[in-house]
């Protein structure tokens, strides 16, 4: 059975998300690890608790959760646990991913801010962080089924077989189409390439209809955006390139870049 793993602070982003995943988990049968990153609230944390109060915050947060998961296994006929923390959340999604042998983790997609693009925000910060695939899901996307798949690649840097199998996985199991979409300064550099991008997916996606497209721009997220708009699809790929501390000041991720005022949900498949 597929497992996920789906984050929630209670918020109404990480809600919507939550929705959506058990939405899908109910089609495939898959089973969903419902998890919760308890922080004390600022008030709290500002004064001196003693422990008997501390666990009675936590035991509070700890009935949320089964609550929420109890209403998850009603509504949508899934199978749902839950597991929570006091310990860094990107941590323990990697913890918890390892010990339930999970696919992938869901997490809601919060709306750009300038803050956002300077520090990034829980989501984004997993996504640059852990080598796991990462569901970022906007608020007010529901569930309707994965029909069109697109995949903002980077030529450049090539296109492994890992990030195509995992494509394959996702558009097999949807029965979706897959576009692989490349935005590149100059495509005439992209012809003198030894491994061309209809080399390398040809033979590689064998069962699932799809097809390349090439966009000459230096501006790629704007290009990508318009792709979006244009082709309508369920769902975004891209693989997010890491970068040190300082580098990624100068060179932030485009990955974490998009995870961001889209309205469709964005899968980070990282290498």
């Amino acid at each position: 059975m597929r497992t996920i793993i789906v984050a929630t602070d209670f918020s109404d982003i990480a809600e919507n998300a939550v929705e959506y995943a058990a939405a899908g988990a109910s089609i495939i049968k898959a089973k969903i690890i419902l998890f919760n990153s308890f922080k004390l609230p600022l008030h709290a944390s500002n004064t001196i608790l003693s422990v008997e109060n501390v666990q009675h915050l936590v035991d509070k947060s700890i009935a949320a959760l089964k609550k929420r998961a109890s209403e998850l296994q009603q509504k949508y006929a899934i199978e749902v646990h839950t597991e929570s923390s006091l310990l860094n959340v990107e941590d323990e999604i990697e913890r918890l991913i390892t010990h339930h042998d999970a696919e992938m983790v869901v997490m809601g997609m919060a709306q750009r801010s300038l803050e956002q693009d300077l520090l990034g925000n829980t989501t984004t910060n997993v996504i640059q962080k852990l080598k796991f695939p990462v569901l970022a899901v906007p608020l007010g996307v529901s569930f309707n089924g994965i029909k069109r798949i697109l995949y903002a690649c980077d030529v450049v840097r090539g296109i492994q077989k890992q990030i195509l199998d995992r494509i394959k996985d996702t558009a097999g199991l949807w029965n979706a189409e897959v576009e692989v979409f490349n935005v590149q300064e100059k495509i005439a550099d992209l012809q003198d390439a030894e491994m061309h991008p209809s080399h390398l997916l040809e033979g590689q996606m064998e069962n699932i209809q799809y097809f390349y497209k090439n966009v000459e721009s230096n501006a790629i997220i704007k290009e990508i955006k318009s792709e979006i708009e244009s082709y309508r699809p369920d769902l975004l790929v891209m693989v997010p390139n890491r970068y040190g501390f300082w580098a990624s000041i100068v060179h932030r991720s485009k990955t974490r870049m998009m995870a961001a005022g889209l309205d469709i949900p964005l899968l980070s498949i990282p290498l």
